[in-house]
């Protein structure tokens, strides 16, 4: 799978139990997905094919084949779980995974740029959009239309406004 066109969905935390389960950390919006999507790589190079997914106390828990006991699964804890892009269902009307805002131009209301989408974060009341300054502070907004109006993923940019208290 090609570094560029890999896409994170999701973590192993931690080994659980003694039949090789993992406790799983998802990053896609349908935690479920993660198994849809055909067997992951994970960031060692290693493709993991689920054998089940379901939910666990308090966490989602995955086994995965030649996974078959708690040393395997221990081995495998902290591993990042990738998909390839094209492998995952394109985006709806306004809507945009967060690796292809990642690395785009961001401009001004006045269309200056300002810096560049350095990450977006999920804190789970609202996206917000990381721009990486050259000298400056990261400016952080949140992923609303009122903050970012302008989203061109084919030119390359998205035009953000930015509060004069922040500026």
């Amino acid at each position: 799978m090609d570094p560029s066109t890999r896409i994170l969905v999701g973590q192993i935390t931690k080994a659980h139990g003694l039949k090789g389960e993992v406790k799983v950390k998802s990053f896609t919006a349908d935690p479920f997905a993660l198994a849809s999507y055909g067997p992951v790589m994970a960031e060692d190079g290693r493709m993991l094919s689920f054998q089940r997914l379901r939910t666990g106390p308090g966490a989602l828990l995955a086994r995965f084949e030649g996974v078959d006991d708690r040393n395997a699964a221990e081995a495998i804890e902290g591993l990042k779980l990738y998909v390839a892009r094209a492998a995952l269902p394109e985006a709806g009307e306004a809507e945009y995974y967060h690796a292809d805002l990642i690395g785009l131009r961001a401009r001004d209301d006045e269309g200056a740029e300002i810096g560049r989408v350095a990450a977006v974060y999920d804190f789970g009341a609202g996206d917000v959009i990381e721009i990486a300054r050259e000298g400056e502070k990261p400016l952080l907004l949140p992923f609303t239309d009122a903050a970012v109006p302008i989203v061109d993923l084919e030119g390359g940019f998205v035009r953000v406004h930015v509060p004069k208290e922040v500026a």
